[in-house]
């Protein structure tokens, strides 16, 4: 039985590096955010510059253009989702599939809006990355383009991180130093093989 961990977290929390920890360890990683990016470069060009016209460049999305004309608009987002989630949707089950085929015993679906969609109902256990607040907004303050406007808004789209703490099994702390937040991920996978071992 493959056991399915969720890996989420606010913007600039370090979920991103921590997920790279995971893979290093060995695990196998669905990164959402990835997917999307290559749909943006492929298949979903056309589709969104129909829906969202003057957003893509030369065959690809343009991010900037996108988020300019569906950030803080609630239904230009909902049409945005429903073009985008089925295509995710489609590679997380293919990933899932091939995993299981090749009798991986814990595979990582990193997915930013994990509790927001109630993708958190897809996962055995969840892990929630988190960092104190000066120290996400020092993160975010070296983004090119991420103005105070911009994170209001992206952060009126996400869970307060407290409220994922109370929701998830697993807390990763990235305000410390790199190896900090790898024996971090080391002790939950340590954890995970005790509990499958006792099965």
């Amino acid at each position: 039985m493959m056991f399915v961990l969720g890996l989420t977290g606010s913007i600039g929390m370090g979920k991103s590096t921590t997920a790279a920890m995971f893979r290093a360890e060995g695990i196998e990683v669905h990164d959402a955010d990835a997917v999307v990016h290559a749909l943006y470069r492929g298949q979903a060009a056309p589709v969104i510059e129909v829906a969202f016209p003057g957003t893509t460049r030369n065959g690809v999305v343009d991010r900037g253009l996108l988020g300019a004309k569906v950030l803080g608009d609630p239904a230009a987002l909902a049409r945005l989702e429903a073009i985008m989630h089925p295509w995710v949707g489609a590679s997380r089950d293919a990933f899932l599939s091939e995993t299981r085929k090749k009798g991986a015993p814990l595979v990582v679906l990193d997915v930013p809006l994990l509790f927001e969609t109630g993708a958190d109902c897809k996962v055995d256990a969840v892990v929630l990355v988190t960092a104190p607040e000066a120290v996400q907004k020092e993160r975010l303050s070296r983004r090119p383009g991420m103005t105070p406007e911009r994170l209001a808004v992206i952060l009126a789209r996400q869970m307060p991180d407290a409220e994922k703490r109370a929701r998830a099994h697993f807390i990763i702390d990235t305000g410390g130093e790199f190896a900090a937040t790898r024996r971090q991920v080391r002790g939950i996978l340590r954890a995970l093989a005790g509990a499958k071992n006792k099965l």
